[in-house]
Order: structure tokens, then C-alpha cells, then sequence
């Protein structure tokens, strides 16, 4: 079936962080006084995001109740921390996450969402994110360019959940075969769209998934998924 709707994952797919989130957490260590690289930093912070349920004491992943215990179990019980005023601490870290300084488009994404247009192919966002999202969409110069969006935190869903993905779909009110979702995940993003019936395409900045033989079509950049796309929808 021709291809009538894409859905793109936010993070690292159309926008990455400038530090990285590594870094900043890093750098906040850094100024109460602990010295951690940034590689270190990375380590303490996945095992936190896996450690952590996805609900605590009723929030939902990437509220800002749940991230005060991930940044208490990170800064606290790891790198036993003590800010005088914890508060103050985690509202520093909140605003730079919602800062669109923080953030840095990647090449491409006007050449991606023009290309869409003039074939008639509806674009919408998946993404696992803060309820900050819809406001970072629009300082970001993105704001009514995806329809639908999807924001995890507010859906009280994630990837790779088949449920987060039904959703988009009947929103959008185009059926999974012809549809596309495309991420940086290879089982978050690709798999999961490819249970629920979507076509899928793994965006690889970075180019460090090609080393060996993938299920999912590969790019490493926005215009090789733009050009995927094209093929799709004719």
C-alpha cells in the first residue's frame, strides 16, 4: 500500500542534545563538587532509567515527580550528594531541558517535512518525552508541522508498547500498512512498529548500527530517510 503517514520519533532522531544529557547531569556533579566524566555519568544514569518503574507513587516516566527520584537515586544514593536545597538543584536540571538552546535540529528536517507536504504524506511524532514536549515542539519552530503528537508522559503509554502506537494510529485514521515510523531505536522504534503492522526505518546519526546484517532499513541521515520515504510513496 502507498504510504500515507509518518510517524518520527523526537529524540536523537530529529533533534540531539548539545551537550548530550550525559554531560549536562556531569556537569552538575561537577559544580557540587564530585568529578565524573561524562562516559561515567552515562553508566549511572542508564542503570537508574532501568532500576526505576516506569510509575512512582502514581507519575508517570519523564514527570518531573518521577525525575526527582531519578535525580535523587543518581545524585543521592550513587554519588551521595547533598545540595543544600534539592529543590533548587532539580529545578536547574528541569530548565535546562527546557531550554531550546539545548537542543539542536539535525540537518535536514525542513527538507523532510517540505518533501512530505508536497506529496500529500501526513507526518506525526512517538516519542518517549516529558509533558515539556508540545512546548519545546513550538520554540523549536516546529509547532504545527506533526499531527498527531504523541508525548509518553501525557499518554501515560511508551515505546514499545503496541498501545502508544494503536493510538497514533486512529488518530491519524490511516490504517498500520500504510504507515511508517521511524526512530533510533532498533527495538523501541523499529520492532515495535513493525509488530503493530507499520513499515519502519532506523535513523542512524551516528553510524554505529552497520556493522553487521539488520532486519530494518538503515539511514544515516535525514535526507537518506527523505529519500526512503519518496521511494515509499509512490
Amino acid at each position: 500500500m502507498v504510504l500515507r503517514h509518518v510517524f518520527l520519533d523526537f529524540g536523537n532522531t530529529l533533534v540531539r542534545e548539545q551537550p548530550s544529557r550525559f554531560e549536562i547531569y556531569a556537569q552538575a556533579a561537577r559544580d557540587q563538587g564530585v568529578e565524573i566524566d561524562e562516559d561515567s555519568m552515562r553508566a549511572l544514569m542508564v542503570q537508574a532509567h532501568a532500576q526505576l518503574p516506569a510509575e512512582i507513587e502514581g507519575a508517570w516516566r519523564y514527570t518531573d515527580p518521577w525525575f526527582r527520584a531519578y535525580i535523587r537515586r543518581i545524585f543521592g544514593d550513587e554519588l551521595k550528594l547533598a545540595p543544600p536545597d534539592w529543590d533548587l538543584f532539580q529545578q536547574r536540571l528541569f530548565a535546562r531541558f527546557s531550554d531550546p538552546e539545548t537542543f539542536q535540529l539535525f540537518p535536514g528536517v525542513k527538507e523532510l517535512v517540505d518533501a512530505m507536504r508536497d506529496r500529500d504524506i501526513g507526518l506525526g511524532l512517538i516519542s518517549n518525552w516529558s509533558p515539556r514536549l508540545p512546548r519545546l515542539i513550538r520554540s523549536l519552530g516546529l509547532e504545527q508541522l506533526f499531527d498527531p503528537v504523541l508525548c509518553s508522559a501525557i499518554e501515560r503509554i511508551e515505546k514499545p508498547s503496541p498501545e502508544i502506537f494503536h493510538r497514533a494510529l486512529t488518530r491519524a485514521g490511516v490504517p498500520a500498512e500504510a504507515c511508517l515510523h521511524a526512530g533510533d531505536h532498533p527495538d523501541k522504534d523499529c520492532r515495535a512498529a513493525e509488530d503493530v503492522g507499520l513499515r519502519s526505518v532506523l535513523v542512524d546519526h551516528a553510524d554505529e548500527l552497520g556493522s553487521g546484517p539488520s532486519p530494518h532499513h538503515r539511514v544515516t541521515s535525514l535526507e537518506q530517510l527523505k529519500d526512503h520515504l519518496l521511494e515509499q510513496g509512490t
